[in-house]
């Protein structure tokens, strides 16, 4: 089980397709993961009666405990 005591941010990426290839990696090779996510919304914002619509990307943080930590780094430089 990974816990904030025994985990080790591996990267942070924006990117959906670059999220999934690295948790198909971690998964084949047994390493234990967890993601943290942020943002994926809308954010109307109304300056003097203005309506601005910022798209908000989605942050995807992944985290392998750290006694993995370094046999994921070494997995993710291999399949660039």
């Amino acid at each position: 089980m990974i816990t904030i005591f025994n985990r080790k941010e591996l990267i942070i990426t924006y990117s959906l397709e670059k999220e999934a290839k690295i948790r198909n990696l971690l998964s084949t090779h047994n390493i234990d993961y967890t993601i943290s996510t942020l943002g994926n919304m809308m954010r109307n914002i109304t300056p003097s009666s203005l309506d601005i619509r910022i798209d908000v990307p989605t942050e995807y943080k992944i985290y392998v405990k750290r006694k993995d930590y370094e046999k994921a780094v070494h997995i993710l430089n291999e399949n660039r």
